[in-house]
């Protein structure tokens, strides 16, 4: 069956050193997903976990950009899941990411039935859903995708906790007005909080906000320089470009 008529585009990102296959319609990936991969450190020899993957894009954005990292991705749409099994694949990286379709709000066991034990990763990266539920989209992988419950955040960050050894690392992308949230979530196991904002064009209020923060440390907040998307005019900045088609790391990828 043919990706136009199995209702999938297959798509180039990260300059076209990815290539991925995700639905025509409902949440495809953009600028978050980039973005979280290029703010997330990482060695050779590391363990990481992306929860809430989609079809694997910052995963896989991750293990094109280190050799010998082993990575997780974790779904809960099977149709996502599927798709971001296949893009493991057709990017060459079948051999080190693997996808687990399971719902991050899942107790410990069941990580654990799919090879995910607690106190294993040494970095979890995530893209959470954050919007607001008023005005849902009718389309429900965009829902999955996009809307928060009152929890979500508390929930994700605990999954996080679970999974990584002592002193990891997560790596999260949110909502810059929610930012007295995800500074109030990540006070509660994780400190060394790092924070680096995303502006759409220079004079602009933040879009996004990028956090990095270490399980059980004590150590305080840091608030980094921002990434100015676009000039005024609208072009592309250098730094932009450079992350989002040049796989460029961001300041947060740095330790």
């Amino acid at each position: 069956m043919s990706a136009e008529r199995a209702g999938v585009s297959e798509d180039a990102v990260l300059g076209g050193k990815l290539i991925v296959r995700q639905p025509r319609r409902g949440h495809r990936v953009g600028h978050d997903a980039i973005l979280l991969a290029a703010a997330t450190f990482i060695r050779a020899g590391d363990r990481a976990v992306e929860l809430g993957a989609g079809v694997g894009a910052a995963g896989l954005a991750l293990a094109r950009r280190v050799e010998g990292v082993a990575v997780t991705l974790v779904e809960i749409d099977p149709a996502l899941a599927a798709l971001a099994v296949e893009n493991a694949a057709r990017n060459g990286l079948g051999d080190r990411v693997r996808v687990v379709c399971l719902d991050v709000a899942s107790p410990l066991k069941a990580f654990a039935a799919q090879g995910l034990a607690a106190g294993k990763a040494d970095r979890v990266l995530m893209n959470p859903p954050f919007n607001a539920a008023q005005n849902p989209s009718p389309d429900r992988g965009r829902r999955l995708a996009r809307v928060a419950a009152q929890d979500t955040l508390r929930q994700w960050l605990n999954a996080a906790a679970r999974l990584l050894r002592p002193q990891g690392v997560v790596t999260l992308i949110w909502r810059a007005d929610g930012l007295g949230a995800v500074v109030a979530a990540l006070a509660q196991g994780f400190g060394a909080v790092t924070l680096l904002p995303v502006y759409p064009k220079p004079g602009m209020p933040a879009i996004r906000v990028l956090a990095r923060a270490v399980k059980a440390s004590r150590a305080p907040l840091t608030l980094l320089p921002g990434l100015v998307l676009a000039d005024a005019a609208g072009r592309p900045t250098a730094e932009a470009e450079a992350v989002l088609r040049g796989n460029a790391v961001l300041a947060l990828a740095n330790e």
